[in-house]
Order: structure tokens, then C-alpha cells, then sequence
């Protein structure tokens, strides 16, 4: 009777030792993802430091970059973004339409990091072609959740190329 008692104690021993195992395991699991998405928003905000728009950046970046930058608008009822931008050196202006820089916007206020969407057989809504002087060019940015609205303070990310503080019209 004595060591019938001892069995079914060490039976429900392993039992509970188990179930701790399993909820101390998942707990950590859950405990990791929320630590991960917390650090990953983080990121995005601290990334998107924003700053206003002057005219000393404009200057900047039509002797720098070659482009002179038009701006950046909600379309298609808000579920996107176009910047826009004039070319005044091609030769500078070069790196914004190269097919192998993500480009993509970041909105501060929301934590929002948007990227240009791809359609099937139309390929990612954005120019690629070798930029000439005088053309406008754009690139648009899918919006779908509608984070980023009219009035937002949002900074533009093409490889190297970074405006800060372009607010949505």
C-alpha cells in the first residue's frame, strides 16, 4: 500500500513538473515576441527623427542629389503615397531610380514603415528608367491601413538618399 502511494506520487510529481516546463516555455516564447515587435517599433521611430523642411534643404539636396523635391501627396483616396521629384542632374540623380535600393517611408507619429507595393504584371509602382534632366519623376508607396495621413511629417529612405520632414499634402 506504502509503495503504491509512492508510484502515484511521483506519477503527478512528473505531471506537474511538465506543465510548468510547458507554461514556463511558452511564457518566454510570448514574453520574446513582445520584446522583439516593441524593439522593432522602436527602431522605426527613432529611424524617422524628423525635423521641418527648410529652404537650405532644398538647396541641399538640387547641389547634392540633383533633384529638386516636389513633394509628397496622398492619392487613391489615401491608400497611397507619391513623392515626388523634378530631375536637374541625371548624373547625380542616378542612385533614386536604380531597380536594387528599397526605397521606403517612414511616419514617426504612427511608427509606420511603408514600402513601394508590386503588381503582378506591372512590376513595383515606382520609375526605373535612367533619370533625364527636367523629367518629374515618383515613386509610390502602398498605404492600405491608412497609417500616414494628410498633414503627417514623414522622411523619404531611396539607398543613400534621405529627406526628413516632408509633410503629406
Amino acid at each position: 500500500m506504502n509503495r503504491q502511494l509512492i508510484v502515484i506520487w511521483t506519477r503527478r510529481r512528473n505531471q506537474t513538473a511538465k506543465v510548468l516546463l510547458a507554461g514556463l516555455l511558452a511564457s518566454s516564447a510570448f514574453a520574446f515576441t513582445a520584446v522583439a515587435q516593441d524593439s522593432l517599433r522602436n527602431a522605426a521611430v527613432t529611424d524617422a527623427k524628423l525635423t521641418t523642411w527648410s529652404p537650405f534643404q532644398s538647396t541641399f539636396y538640387k547641389r547634392t542629389w540633383g533633384v529638386d523635391i516636389v513633394g509628397v501627396k496622398a492619392v487613391s483616396s489615401g491608400y497611397m503615397l507619391r513623392f515626388s521629384y523634378k530631375v536637374l542632374d541625371a548624373k547625380k540623380a542616378s542612385e533614386l531610380n536604380n531597380k536594387k535600393v528599397t526605397p521606403y517611408l517612414l511616419d514617426a507619429a504612427s511608427g509606420a514603415k511603408l514600402t513601394v507595393p508590386s503588381m503582378e504584371k506591372v512590376g513595383q509602382l515606382r520609375q526605373s528608367a535612367p533619370p533625364k534632366d527636367g523629367r518629374e519623376y515618383w515613386v509610390i508607396f502602398g498605404n492600405s491601413s491608412k497609417l500616414v495621413k494628410r498633414g503627417s511629417r514623414v522622411n523619404i529612405v531611396i539607398g543613400n538618399f534621405h529627406v526628413n520632414g516632408l509633410t503629406v499634402q
